[in-house]
């Protein structure tokens, strides 16, 4: 699955070379939630972006790839059982509000549905979808509507 290319250039009949190789595969996203982490953005700021959560562009179906950040979120509730959740989906702002707010609701909706698979009470979580209302970068490039596509976790007082 992966394609390499090889070029070498000789200079001064030979007596220097450059050789440049370039590998091209899958992109591979590391980025996953640590529960530890997100314990304490929670006793910090009372809330905390979960990372590595994953959806399709306009679906609420949580992608396989999001399981290990799911698993943390796990562990985070299992390690505090008193910790009572919101689950907040956040979205861009492609599309309309309406729509944004729907999806973002029936996104978050989808992780509480998997951490209560999961084994965690489903009392002590609930969902909310806040769409495109609370952005934490620019929509105006691809890279920040990347980061404003999001799920936190804010802990219910």
């Amino acid at each position: 699955g992966m394609e390499t290319w090889a070029a070498l250039e000789a200079f001064i009949d030979g007596r220097s070379y450059e050789l440049h190789i370039i590998e091209r595969g899958q992109m591979k996203q590391d980025v996953v939630a640590d529960a530890g982490a997100l314990g304490s953005g929670l006793k910090e700021s009372g809330h905390v972006e979960v990372p590595g959560i994953f959806f399709d562009f306009g679906k609420a179906e949580i992608k396989a790839e999001s399981e290990a950040a799911l698993n943390e979120v796990v562990k985070l509730l299992q390690e505090n059982p008193a910790w009572k959740v919101w689950v907040v989906g956040h979205t861009d702002n492609v599309g309309t509000v309406e729509s944004n707010v729907t999806l973002s609701g029936a996104r978050s909706a989808a992780v509480v549905k998997a951490l209560a698979a999961k084994g965690i009470d489903g009392k002590r979580m609930a969902s909310h979808g806040a769409g495109p209302y609370a952005p934490v970068a620019s929509n105006d490039s691809d890279a920040g509507r990347g980061h404003n596509r999001r799920v936190e976790l804010v802990k219910v007082p």
